[in-house]
């Protein structure tokens, strides 16, 4: 008697959510990340500086990112090592939830302004981490947030998401408005960039085959 089985695969369906969870663990920060690029904005947000969370939101909000980020980190010393490595997790997020790149429109830009503010964010989805910013904010820290500290944010985070972003702050007196302008546009272009193109379903974008 012969027997057979039945072999089946499986295609990795091209619409479902886009999900990553991650977790980072040193002497400074412990730190766990979850999010799904496809959510609907919902945000779950405990990382010691109340502004750094606001912040956050705008990423969740305007980008319709479900974002879910617990830090407990050596706020003792000063919040350094809390924005920075919350900016490294959430690049690993993001590069574990966008995986191959297939069918993302890869590019993405926008401009958000708040009262007297204006910030430009434009992002590459390239695989190659670089950062060009030009912000000069007009305050030392807003509530418990150094704005030194935005510049380590989105460094960690394109070193470990691998992308290309450009920042420009290109007005601005008010710094809670600058920095909100500048994270509200980061999550629309981050919606823009990631935004599923029905024309290129299952295509890379890029020339070159891969990401």
């Amino acid at each position: 008697m012969t027997s057979s089985a039945l072999v089946t695969s499986t295609t990795p369906d091209p619409l479902a959510d886009r999900i990553a969870e991650v977790s980072r663990n040193t002497a400074e920060t412990r730190i766990s990340v979850r999010i799904n690029l496809d959510g609907t904005g919902q945000a779950k947000l405990h990382t010691g500086i109340g502004f750094f969370d606001h912040m956050l939101d705008q990423i969740a909000r305007h980008g319709l990112i479900d974002l879910d980020i617990d830090c407990a980190g050596d706020l003792h010393i000063d919040g350094h090592h809390t924005v920075e490595d919350v900016g490294i997790t959430l690049g690993q997020a993001f590069a574990r939830a966008v995986g191959d790149k297939k069918g993302i429109r890869r590019y993405g830009h926008a401009y958000v302004p708040l009262d007297e503010a204006l910030s430009r964010v434009v992002v590459d989805f390239s695989g190659r981490p670089g950062l060009h910013i030009d912000v000069k904010f007009t305050a030392g820290s807003i509530g418990q947030l150094d704005t030194q500290l935005v510049y380590e944010f989105f460094q960690g985070f394109v070193n470990h998401a691998g992308v290309t972003l450009h920042i420009d702050n290109l007005k601005g007196i008010n710094a809670h408005h600058q920095c909100e302008t500048i994270f509200k546009a980061f999550g629309r272009t981050l919606r823009a960039a990631l935004e599923r193109d029905p024309r290129s379903v299952g295509v890379i974008p890029s020339t070159k085959g891969s990401l």
